[in-house]
């Protein structure tokens, strides 16, 4: 590589972690767009041969998914929550697409070492580690696992809204944080907290959840808190609710370990954000291969410079 073309290219991958954007730079540096994106994926691939993971501890990873484009196009990602980064992407996120990016991104060594996979309640997520990481113990994520709640308590809030002209309106009332409602919010959720709505009741079953999280750090006990939770939820006959409770039970191993650790997807979502910027900001992408290259260029923790000639 010439003196001036290495400058170049440098110039470029600074330009293109500030911006993140590939046109700008391209009109910034007065290039084409494609060399702009060549030197994209070559930084990447570079950076991507240069990682040395051998010394890397990956006692516990998160997989996340994220849409990729209309249709239900799905990438799935594999994070290390430790170092913040994004270990690999892969295209899809049924079982065998999962198992092939698993056994791509980690030798035996280290998938024998995984001891815990935060994730969803993804099936196929499941039988993937379940297949190639056989020490592991699923954790299903305790954000993902109050989303449902909350998409259930919404679900019912529109069903009751019909019939009950106190809760127009009330949506962001009962789906934020208490310490972040306005003055209007707040008198609307005092409202409903208050009533006999069965808004109201689903929004006590959620706060009786939290409030799980934390309470014990022993499996048995918190086996034991997770039924009764689950009993007095069940008993309550919110057919929204029900629906998510069977689902809890039925993943049962998974929310227990939940409960009794402080893993999560917190650092996965931070990322999943941040993956949703790079989309926004690139105005979506039509190929996987760029997708993934610009993920792992902003995300994946690289050394992506050139080295001197």
């Amino acid at each position: 590589m010439t003196a001036i073309l290495f400058h170049f290219e440098i110039r470029v991958i600074k330009l293109l972690q500030a911006t993140k954007n590939q046109t700008k730079t391209a009109e910034f540096m007065n290039c084409s767009f494609r060399m702009v994106n060549r030197i994209l994926h070559r930084s990447t691939e570079r950076g991507m041969q240069r990682r040395d993971m051998s010394t890397v501890a990956f006692e516990h990873i998160s997989i996340d998914e994220k849409s990729f484009k209309k249709g239900h196009h799905y990438v799935t990602v594999i994070s290390h929550p430790r170092s913040g980064a994004v270990l690999d992407v892969g295209e899809g996120r049924d079982q065998e697409s999962v198992k092939q990016l698993l056994l791509s991104t980690f030798n035996e060594q280290q998938r024998q070492s995984i001891n815990t996979v935060s994730m969803d309640m993804w099936k196929a997520y499941i039988n993937s580690v379940g297949a190639i990481c056989p020490n592991a113990e699923i954790v299903h994520d305790k954000f993902h696992l109050i989303a449902y709640l909350n998409k259930s308590m919404d679900m019912v809030r529109r069903r009751e809204v019909k019939y009950n002209d106190a809760l127009i309106d009330s949506r962001y009332a009962i789906l934020k944080n208490e310490e972040n409602l306005t003055e209007k919010q707040r008198d609307k959720f005092d409202l409903i907290k208050s009533a006999n709505f069965e808004v109201s009741k689903v929004w006590h079953i959620r706060e009786n959840f939290r409030e799980l999280f934390g309470f014990c750090n022993q499996e048995k006990e918190a086996g034991q808190l997770f039924v009764s939770w689950a009993q007095d939820s069940f008993m309550q006959g919110i057919k929204e609710v029900n629906k998510v409770v069977l689902m809890f039970v039925s993943h049962m191993g998974g929310g227990v370990n939940a409960l009794i650790s402080n893993l999560n997807n917190a650092m996965a979502e931070r990322l999943n954000g941040k993956i949703q910027e790079i989309k926004l900001v690139g105005r979506g992408y039509r190929k996987f291969v760029n997708f993934r290259s610009a993920i792992l260029f902003f995300h994946g923790g690289l050394d992506l410079y050139p080295q001197k000639w």
